[in-house]
């Protein structure tokens, strides 16, 4: 599909994962800064995510919102940019970046807030205990570059912001395991682009909130 697409976002947000991924596919795009709050709850743009939650793309007549699916949509909208999986590497493709989007963002969110589990009640998160769920994001991170096979993916620029994330804030332990793969990634020129953007749009940002 071509066409230029409409990029929703905000510079301290999730956005920032959907930003790397754009500048990775090299698509024409338009980025639109939204403010929390007001901003992101008028008509227009409600539109468009009825939860008034940013990132969100516009590609013609479809809209696609959460920042996984975004990921996954351009890594098969653009295939030239060869952010899909080889056959080899599909399996791993999908199942790290629906860990990423499921139990994982589940787990550091009720890490950040606070939240506690019972243990009789882990039955009911996905995530089951944290010890056990960052063991399996450290196996699959290990012995190998990349989260899906030989190349990097659509799923290294969203599982790869998890982890970065999480290692900046203290969300997610610093295991050894988990530098090195974001030490790996990390440098992309597309990522650096997108950074320096979003970095160049938070003063703007914060004076029109203030």
């Amino acid at each position: 599909m071509t066409g230029t697409i409409d990029f929703y976002t905000n510079p301290m947000s999730r956005g920032r994962i959907a930003h790397w991924m754009l500048e990775e596919v090299g698509a024409p795009y338009r980025t639109h800064y939204l403010g929390f709050g007001p901003e992101m709850n008028r008509a227009e743009y409600l539109a468009i995510n009825p939860l008034g939650k940013v990132p969100a793309i516009r590609h013609g007549r479809h809209v696609v919102t959460e920042c996984a699916a975004i990921c996954a949509y351009l890594a098969e909208a653009f295939p030239e940019a060869e952010l899909t999986p080889t056959p080899d590497g599909r399996a791993d493709f999908y199942r790290w970046m629906f860990f990423a989007a499921g139990p994982l963002e589940a787990a550091l969110v009720n890490r950040a807030l606070g939240v506690e589990v019972p243990e009789e009640r882990r039955g009911m998160v996905g995530y089951a205990k944290l010890e056990r769920m960052f063991d399996a994001l450290e196996g699959a991170v290990s012995g190998r570059d990349f989260i899906a096979g030989s190349r990097f993916s659509a799923a290294d620029v969203y599982v790869g912001s998890q982890i970065g994330w999480g290692l900046q804030f203290g969300s997610i332990e610093p295991r050894p395991a988990f530098k090195d793969y974001w030490a790996r990634i990390a440098g992309r020129p597309a990522r650096a682009r997108a950074e320096a953007a979003d970095n160049a749009a938070m003063p703007a940002r914060a004076a029109a909130a203030g």
